[in-house]
């Protein structure tokens, strides 16, 4: 690729502390809230999520409009579904289950068309719908996007120096989840999986990848960032408000109880 890396991409391959987090509500308003506190990403989640292409376009208009990057972590690792979201403006993709250095690479090559495979059209929303020519949208694109491979099962951790150095692959983003019921762990902060979390970090930051991981809170976030993490997704917006649900009303229901 000759485009030089920009925006987003360019702070989280240069290890930027970046914070984002999971967008599950299938509307733009979550997007546009949560793009306006601050946060330098959110994802628009497609695999856990009852999102479709038209709400997903929706919610990437709000991304741009909040001033966000927005990420779609797409249901399914296809060419079809990466263009989908790449065109409708997408500032990336986070792809589930990446297992092995042959996926890796084929997913790169579904983002990028300098060395790839991406399908080309400037008549979208990445391309300003035709106003952008057709080399300027090439370089452009291919400077923007952006690939976090999840890395959540055992068959790639054998795999773990090859996947982490595909070309086109920006960085890793450790799925603590699935990794935990795959390995039939206790919790995701058990030693087997703290040890595999290590591994994987140890294999990015030895070919220059930055990794993204799920935390809890600032002191999880804290004890990966001393690890190696840099990027990190805290909730959701559907977790954001079952928080704040559960605090006002724990704390109005008792008002009229006796001796309150």
């Amino acid at each position: 690729m000759t485009a030089t890396a920009t925006g987003f991409r360019k702070r989280f391959i240069a290890g930027e502390t970046l914070v984002g987090t999971f967008i599950k509500t299938p509307a733009t308003h979550p997007v546009e809230i949560l793009g306006n506190i601050g946060f330098e990403f959110v994802v628009i989640d497609e695999e856990h999520a009852p999102w479709d292409r038209v709400k997903i376009d929706g919610a990437l208009l709000a991304a741009r409009a909040s001033g966000t990057a927005g990420i779609v972590r797409v249901a399914e690792p296809s060419a079809a579904k990466i263009l989908a979201v790449l065109d409708d403006g997408a500032t990336g993709v986070l792809v589930p289950h990446v297992s092995s250095a042959a996926k890796a690479k084929d997913i790169a090559q579904a983002c990028r068309f300098r060395g790839g495979r991406r399908g080309f059209s400037n008549t979208t929303r990445a391309g300003d719908f035709g106003a952008t020519g057709v080399w300027p949208h090439v370089e452009a694109q291919d400077a923007a996007v952006t690939f976090i491979a999840m890395i959540e099962d055992p068959e790639a951790l054998d795999e773990i120096d090859a996947i982490v150095a595909t070309e086109g692959l920006d960085g890793v983003f450790i799925g603590r989840g699935d990794l935990t019921v795959a390995l039939g762990a206790e919790a995701m902060d058990a030693p087997q999986i703290m040890a595999t979390c290590e591994k994987i970090i140890a294999a990015a930051r030895k070919v220059g990848k930055p990794v993204a991981m799920m935390v809890a809170n600032a002191e999880d976030a804290k004890r990966f960032h001393a690890m190696g993490a840099t990027t990190f997704i805290v909730g959701s917006d559907q977790g954001f408000m079952r928080q704040a649900g559960l605090k006002a009303y724990s704390e109005i229901s008792v008002v009229g109880a006796k001796g309150a």
